[in-house]
């Protein structure tokens, strides 16, 4: 059995990178559009919809809150050991996006049924499925499937800022980085994205406080939720793939010269 290929070195080449071809920069122009695309009409829905109830969420006492918090860490943690696992046997067969949102979708409007209780209860579910179709876009991307280094960036996905955020999008920092592998190392990235995920999780639960009405809101936030994250990934593992031709510097440079233009030409 050959030990996969380290998908980390591949993005620092120990020769100088080529310089950008127009095809590497209209490839990255096209992810920088797909990142601010993200945010769209069913995301702005899903945010004035959980604007109307995240007052009741408010009113919950820290440690309801707080449980957000800690669900949110543990759900991340169990995605990274079971994701990859559900790749085989009859769930490699499940492998589309468009079949991720559909069980994503499910998943929520099970979950909101039972208002708030049950949301809270499905969010170790829903983590999953957004960790595999993470996973998914990863692997479909030239990431090494069975190296663990993957499973680490498809973490650092759930650090992108949330949908309709002023700070939504990948961060760059980790095209390029050496994430580690380690317990601890798995750990300290894990406490870095999840007080992100957590106050979008406490979005989505915002919609979800009603029981039964609670489960069309869970099935449209995990549907958007999922379809969000799912652009993150393309983003993200397409600026790798990318990467490890040219080198992450230009080719980070490159995309967030796209957005900056993109915001001038908002303004």
């Amino acid at each position: 059995m050959t030990t996969p290929q380290n998908p980390i070195k591949e993005t620092a080449p120990s020769v100088p990178p080529a310089p950008l071809t127009e095809a590497a920069r209209a490839e990255i122009a096209a992810l920088a559009r797909r990142q601010k695309a993200a945010s769209g009409i069913l995301i702005r829905a899903v945010n004035y919809l959980g604007g109307q109830v995240e007052d009741g969420l408010r009113m919950l006492p820290p440690a309801a809150r707080k449980e957000i918090d800690t669900v949110a860490r543990h759900a991340l943690r169990q995605s990274f050991d079971a994701a990859a696992l559900s790749r085989s046997g009859v769930g490699r067969s499940i492998g589309s996006d468009r079949a991720h949102r559909i069980l994503g979708t499910v998943s929520g409007a099970i979950g909101g049924f039972g208002g708030l209780p049950t949301a809270i209860a499905e969010i170790p579910v829903a983590t999953t499925l957004i960790f595999r179709a993470v996973h998914h876009v990863a692997i479909r991307n030239g990431e090494a499937e069975g190296h663990d280094e993957t499973r680490a960036q498809c973490l650092a996905v759930f650090g992108a800022g949330g949908p309709g955020t002023e700070d939504d999008g990948v961060n760059t920092a980790f095209i390029g980085a050496r994430l580690g592998i380690t317990g601890a190392a798995v750990n300290g990235l894990i406490a870095r994205v999840a007080p992100r995920f957590a106050a979008i999780l406490s979005q989505k639960l915002a919609s979800q406080t009603v029981p039964i009405l609670g489960a069309a809101a869970g099935a449209g936030t995990n549907y958007a939720f999922m379809d969000y994250y799912v652009e993150m990934a393309h983003v993200h593992f397409g600026l790798r793939r990318i990467a490890r031709e040219f080198g992450d510097t230009q080719v980070t440079d490159h995309f967030h010269n796209v957005l900056a233009q993109a915001d001038l030409s908002q303004t």
